[in-house]
């Protein structure tokens, strides 16, 4: 299998951190800068667009599909995720096999708890943390650190990949700079407007 016959040309990848071959990429998709693309992604885009906010992670096997899907920034799709036309703000963890459906919107700074199903037009508000099928707000709690530290981490493994290694979350270096990006992550939350 060759690049050119699992991901359309006119898909601009330029910006993304890291793409694996395997990934299937289709029609109007635009690409973030440090977006990581992993093993069998699957995105096809037959109408609209779909939007891939900057330093998003979109995990193995994970199926996007339909017209008008966005994921904001700082995002990350974990492993056998399914996004069908849906919105998803930034600072988002979608957990592992959550699926979410036509018209669904996530707020900003959510996480969808694994195995989460979000049914068609389901509207979630920012801060919150849900669960369950279908999937409903259990918790809320601002989520901006935890979430933009797990986009920061699959970031840095994504640069490595790309350069051939594959162990970038062992060691002393990793700890101090996780923890330096930890900490200017929870100054930014505190920093930012009505905090």
């Amino acid at each position: 299998m060759n690049r050119a016959t699992l991901q359309d040309p006119s898909i601009d990848l330029s910006r993304a951190a890291y793409v694996h071959p395997s990934a299937c990429l289709y029609g109007d998709i635009r690409i973030g800068d440090g977006v990581s693309i992993w093993p069998y992604v699957v995105m096809r885009t037959e109408s609209g667009t779909t939007h891939i906010g900057e330093m998003t992670n979109i995990q193995d096997f994970v199926m996007i599909h339909g017209g008008g899907v966005k994921i904001g920034r700082y995002c990350s799709i974990t492993h056998h995720c399914n996004i069908h036309v849906a919105e998803i703000g930034d600072n988002c963890l979608i957990g592992i096999n959550a699926t979410i459906m036509d018209g669904a919107v996530i707020g900003d700074n959510c996480i969808v708890a694994g195995g989460t199903f979000i049914t068609e037009g389901t509207v979630i508000p920012p801060n919150s943390i849900v669960m369950g099928t279908p999937g409903k707000v259990r918790v809320m709690r601002n989520s901006f650190v935890a979430n933009r530290l797990n986009a920061w981490i699959y970031h840095r493994n994504a640069l490595a990949y790309a350069r051939g290694e594959y162990r970038a979350w062992e060691g002393d270096a990793f700890a101090a700079e996780r923890a330096a990006a930890q900490a200017t992550f929870e100054r930014q939350l505190k920093d930012a407007p009505g905090s």
